[in-house]
């Protein structure tokens, strides 16, 4: 399925040797990494190798101190570290945060409205509750719940919906199976295979589950303290990589 229509056809990132870090206190260390128009990116990596850091920096989130992230928007280069976050979002890029981050005293159709911040979304907002609501089939009987109600894994798919009101092209996902149960992050990981194919979606998705992420990533690289340690050019090379047979498949 074609993109939304009359917006972004095409969109690819570009991250060359960043640096970032918190006060002193340094966590990224030359970090590179690129995303093809139409690829799913898996980040993978234990908690506090620097995922998170790296997906704030391409979100607007965090400035890096050195480096440079470059977005191809149907042929157009954008240096994402002079862009404010809102700007960000306006190309075409939505963030799914780790630990879902939605407004508890809401309910889901307000969440979602939020989600359509972004000028290009705001004449579409009825055509995308539709497609939320058909994709999540599940929200549309729930639209009046508050969100802080909601289990973890709904609360997962809310968070989700709320990141495709913005029509986006590029979608970056942090952690997604964080607090969910085994069924339920299967469950996500396979509508984030979903949305990535109805929709055209370029995604770049950090996770520590290495054996759901590979189910969907058409490649990815591991972030070992905050370096790139291996960059796998498929996801068959990601299985055979001696770095994933150590620290996720127990050899």
């Amino acid at each position: 399925m074609r993109p939304w229509k009359g917006l972004i056809l095409a969109i690819s990132l570009t991250v060359t040797d960043v640096e970032a870090g918190y006060g002193v206190v340094g966590v990224l260390h030359g970090v590179s990494l690129t995303v093809g128009d139409g690829e799913t990116v898996a980040l993978l990596g234990a908690n506090g190798n620097g995922k998170s850091t790296l997906l704030k920096c391409v979100a607007g989130l965090l400035r890096p101190s050195a480096g440079e992230i470059w977005l191809d928007v149907d042929g157009e280069k954008i240096d994402l570290t002079t862009k404010r976050v809102e700007e960000i979002v306006d190309l075409g890029v939505a963030m799914v945060p780790e630990g879902r981050r939605l407004f508890p005293d809401l309910n889901v159709e307000e969440n979602l409205l939020l989600g359509a911040f972004r000028p290009a979304a705001r004449s579409r907002i009825k055509e995308m509750l539709a497609v939320c609501f058909d994709t999540f089939p599940a929200l549309a009987s729930r639209r009046r719940q508050l969100a802080g109600s909601m289990s973890g894994g709904e609360q997962q798919m809310l968070a989700l919906a709320r990141a495709l009101m913005s029509c986006p092209k590029l979608l970056i996902v942090d952690e997604p199976s964080v607090g969910l149960s085994p069924q339920m992050v299967s469950r996500t990981i396979a509508k984030i295979k979903e949305l990535k194919e109805r929709h055209g979606l370029s995604v770049l998705m950090a996770e520590q589950n290495f054996n759901q992420a590979v189910k969907i990533a058409d490649r990815g690289s591991i972030i070992v303290h905050g370096c790139i340690e291996f960059e796998a050019a498929s996801a068959e090379a990601l299985k055979e990589s001696e770095l994933v047979k150590r620290f996720y498949l127990g050899a």
